[in-house]
């Protein structure tokens, strides 16, 4: 059985980076706008915003819900870029009534044990560690690169998964298993009944016990950035903008959503999913018709997924010069399959509707590189590959970019990659955009910018091949035109919640120095 919107969640003004579920009736999201949010159900196919969680001064990465006695609605655990972890009373959630620290990066995994006390965070600082009443009572050092995924297993045991494409398992701090099979980073886990599930960016996700690997699950077409799993489903988000729901070991169900990145997933208690974007959106789905949207809601989903612009390379590998004209539907499909239409120039991708007996739109195909040839970088086909030189007499780095792609994806890919600071997203970012060609099509809403909520810059021209003369780090940077404006001094103080402080004071010092 298809799952049907139930009820979309406005309110972040950026990417939405974790999401967790309390029950049927409570969401909690967090997100680069550097807030948490706490979500009510208020009716079948609706919830409201309960209250805003400001408290960590950079963007917000990971969340969990934590039973507790002595709190009815449970405490909340919110991880930050701001290298703490905060601990809030989700009934009364002013102000942290904890504050975790102990890490030196961002802290992007946390994950509980199911009576609660136990807490776990990862981060990008290459450890784990182990909270039991508010103190770090293990620190986890073998990993090599960023811990991305944590969990706690009921027999006390800790799971990591980590950027170097190993998931380890811990009792009492100490190492003792190592489970290997991922070929790129390991992006997220999620306990299952029988053991636990991982996410990769190698485009698979995993079934394992403590022991190995049980089975493989494909069928997403890129990176997999999360896995949640409860009542026996098993759900991923990825990069294809999907979330593929999983039943012993086999695809069930595709859920295309009108947004380029599906950062988080999770699977309330009554059954339905939710998918938090880098639009901002949290979108909740349900297979019971009591909890679908209303038709006009329903209707306006439809529409956004049909004027999407999708990358052939997220629909996989798929020749489009051999692709099928019109009439392949008139001929009926499989539940969610997705099929990619040729009709003169325009592609299109539609999706088998079972309940309606129909295809239906769910985005235009484009293959968006203003160049006529595709570069390839580490085995991959790329629209860009930019050549960026960090270093006097160092060789240059490749940053390889999809047009399509979300240019933070591809960025922090990148430093990681090269193990650069990421302070530095901003403005690879920004390189990017600037150098590269934005694709809009129809109705689509404008290019955000995922971390100040501003609309992007978009060129009217881009500089193809495989390098260019500026670079994000020692380049020239993008002046524009000059414009004269009347200036009226404010007569009130502004609050920027959103702005990076550090780098802020650093342009004022600048200015300064120039002034003097």
């Amino acid at each position: 059985m298809a799952y049907k919107l139930s009820a979309e969640l406005e309110g972040h003004t950026s990417d939405v980076r974790g999401l967790a579920s309390f029950g049927s009736d409570m969401l909690v999201s967090v997100s680069r706008d550097n807030t948490g949010r706490i979500w009510k159900r208020t009716g079948p196919h609706a919830f409201s915003e309960e209250s805003v969680l400001v408290g960590h001064d950079k963007y917000v990465s990971s969340v969990v819900v934590i039973p507790d006695d002595a709190y009815p609605q449970g405490l909340i655990a919110t991880g930050s870029m701001d290298t703490t972890v905060c601990v809030w009373d989700a009934a009364n959630p002013g102000a942290p009534v904890q504050r975790l620290r102990g890490h030196s990066g961002n802290v992007c995994a946390l994950a509980v044990s199911r009576d609660g006390r136990t807490l776990v965070s990862g981060s990008w600082d290459k450890t784990a560690k182990v909270w039991v009443n508010g103190e770090c009572v293990h620190t986890l050092r073998e990993h090599e690169h960023a811990v991305w995924g944590v969990l706690v297993l009921d027999d006390g045991s800790v799971v990591t998964g980590s950027a170097d494409k190993l998931i380890r398992i811990w009792r009492d701090g100490q190492l003792v298993h190592t489970l290997t099979g991922h070929t790129d980073c390991v992006r997220a886990l999620a306990a299952t009944s029988g053991g636990f599930a991982s996410a990769s960016n190698d485009g698979s996700v995993r079934e394992w016990t403590v022991d190995g690997l049980v089975r493989e699950l494909h069928g997403h077409t890129s990176l997999v950035y999360a896995v949640a799993a409860a009542n026996g489903v098993l759900v991923s988000g990825g990069e294809d903008r999907s979330m593929r729901v999983w039943r012993d070991g086999t695809l069930q169900n595709t859920v295309l959503v009108p947004s380029m990145s599906v950062w988080a997933v999770a699977v309330l208690s009554n059954g339905d999913i939710a998918c938090g974007t880098n639009d901002g959106r949290i979108r909740v789905f349900t297979q019971d018709d009591a909890r679908v949207a209303d038709a006009s809601t329903q209707k306006q989903f439809e529409e956004k997924n049909a004027v999407f612009a999708l990358s052939a390379k997220a629909m996989g590998d798929v020749s489009l010069g051999n692709l099928p004209g019109p009439e392949r539907l008139k001929q009926r499909g499989d539940c969610d399959q997705v099929v990619m239409i040729k009709d003169g120039s325009q592609v299109t991708a539609h999706q088998w509707n079972v309940e309606r007996n129909e295809w239906i739109q769910v985005g235009h195909v484009v293959d968006a590189a203003a160049q006529t040839q595709k570069q390839v970088f580490d085995g991959r086909e790329y629209d860009y590959v930019f050549d960026v030189d960090i270093q006097e007499g160092a060789p240059a780095l490749k940053l390889p970019y999809n047009a399509t792609e979300n240019p933070y994806s591809a960025a922090q890919r990148f430093l990681e990659r090269n193990e650069l600071s990421l302070e530095y997203l901003d403005t690879v970012a920004d390189f990017i955009t600037k150098n590269s060609d934005g694709v809009q099509l129809g109705a689509q809403q404008p290019h955000i910018d995922p971390f100040t909520g501003g609309s992007r810059y978009v060129p009217s021209q881009s500089q193809a091949g495989g390098s260019v003369a500026a670079d994000p780090f020692t380049g020239n940077r993008y002046v524009p035109a000059q414009t004269t404006a009347a200036y009226s001094p404010p007569s009130e103080y502004i609050i920027n919640r959103q702005g990076n402080s550090s780098a802020i004071v650093k342009k004022l010092a600048e200015f300064n120095t120039e002034l003097a």
